[in-house]
């Protein structure tokens, strides 16, 4: 059982009218600054883009149902992940990672195996790249993977095909922490090829899910990944990605979020969308893993450039 401040949490996050649900990033925000009840009471007390449009949809939800009505719902998603061995994590918690709570797209919640480790977790990157890896791409993802683990630095990524598995497979091989953060419930493993090692990381590492535990993969969920692999990160390095990848997205996330934003310099001299985002000082090109190093240890900042504006998580 979970206390009625997580569980009321968890209920407004399954409020949906016509199709429409309360940005769930903008109830993180507001519960981490101690407005869960005037959420709970129908006010939204931050002032964004994202406040507008939710405030009619959580009133409507709430004139609708009572929160208590959507407790059962949300008991049968807690019971499915007890099913798998899967433990809960709220904003609420002081054991929440803390590089995403410092993220204004922070989840309000994530699903996880495996064991939080505070401190070892703050000290995550992200190594990413294509799903149809080159050899050489391959070889530099467990490279650096297999550096920056030395170097004590957790290894996070997405348990995609390619560079995402080669990274986190390199961790393990090491013996080193690695954090899987996967765009399905923590019920599912996508892709099913990956289920080993999915098992291996929840032994040895951990895996997270922002999502239901009885979420299926879908077109928008991986994309809302990236969100939170970069944001349990200091930040990212991209080994290979086209201009239609996803860890260009991440990229792009990534500085939004204030992270650092490391580009291969073979993926800069190859790529033009690279070339942009180290022409606006929103990436560092690195070519050795002494220089990865040096920028990871300078301060993350979180962008304040603009007020949060809404991030469609699932309330399926």
């Amino acid at each position: 059982m979970i206390d009625e401040a997580r569980m009321r949490l968890l209920a407004l996050c399954s409020l949906r009218i016509e199709g429409k649900s309360v940005d769930w990033s903008l109830l993180a925000r507001c519960a981490l600054k101690g407005h869960l009840d005037s959420l709970c009471e129908g006010f939204i007390l931050e002032e964004s883009t994202a406040a507008r449009k939710a405030l009619p949809v959580l009133r409507e939800g709430l004139r609708e149902r009572a929160l208590s009505e959507h407790f059962s719902r949300v008991e049968g998603e807690l019971e499915q992940a007890r099913g798998v061995g899967a433990s809960l994590i709220t904003v609420l918690d002081p054991e929440y990672p803390e590089n995403l709570r410092t993220a204004t797209d922070l989840p309000p919640f994530l699903f996880y195996r495996g064991k939080l480790d505070h401190e070892a977790d703050a000290r995550s990157v992200a190594v990413v790249g294509t799903r149809d890896a080159t050899d050489l791409g391959l070889s530099r993802a467990r490279m650096v993977a297999r550096e920056l683990s030395e170097a004590g630095y957790t290894i996070s990524s997405g348990l995609a095909r390619g560079v995402d598995s080669a990274a986190h497979r390199t961790a393990l091989h090491f013996g080193r922490r690695t954090i899987a953060v996967i765009g399905t419930g923590i019920t599912r493993c996508y892709p099913k090829e990956n289920f080993d090692l999915a098992e291996e990381i929840a032994e040895q590492g951990l895996i997270v899910s922002q999502f239901w535990p009885s979420r299926s993969p879908g077109r928008d969920t991986f994309p809302r990944r990236n969100h939170v692999t970069s944001g349990i990160s200091l930040g990212s390095v991209v080994i290979e990605a086209s201009g239609t990848s996803g860890a260009k997205m991440q990229a792009r996330v990534a500085a939004e979020q204030g992270r650092h934003v490391l580009l291969l310099k073979s993926l800069v001299d190859q790529q033009p969308w690279a070339q942009k985002m180290v022409e606006a000082q929103r990436a560092t090109p690195v070519a050795s893993i002494e220089h990865m190093i040096e920028i990871l240890e300078r301060p993350v900042h979180a962008e304040e450039t603009r007020a949060p504006t809404q991030l469609l998580f699932d309330a399926r």
